[in-house]
């Protein structure tokens, strides 16, 4: 085992680790703004993970798939974001 393979799974064993505590945080946040801090908290540890997975698995498409859970991610923010400080998304 070198030292990228013991770095992979250290990263991925603590990316997991905040995908559970960000998806128990988003369940039983006691405000609004506590679970859409855990939202985006969850998207970015989730572009981690996938990152993390593709250099393991030595495959460039989890890049792409990185790639569109992030603009996803980023976009649902900014609409929910919107929404909560507005009352709507499109004007």
């Amino acid at each position: 085992m070198n030292v990228l393979d013991l770095a992979l799974t250290i990263g991925i064993g603590a990316v997991t680790l905040t995908l559970l505590l960000c998806g128990w945080r988003l369940l039983l946040g006691p405000t609004v703004v506590d679970r859409v801090l855990a939202l985006d908290t969850l998207y970015l540890s989730l572009v981690a993970l996938v990152v993390m997975l593709g250099l393991r698995w030595q495959t460039t498409l989890l890049f792409e798939a990185a790639l569109i859970v992030a603009l996803l991610g980023f976009v649902g923010t900014v609409a929910l974001a919107r929404y909560l400080s507005r009352g709507d998304v499109v004007e």
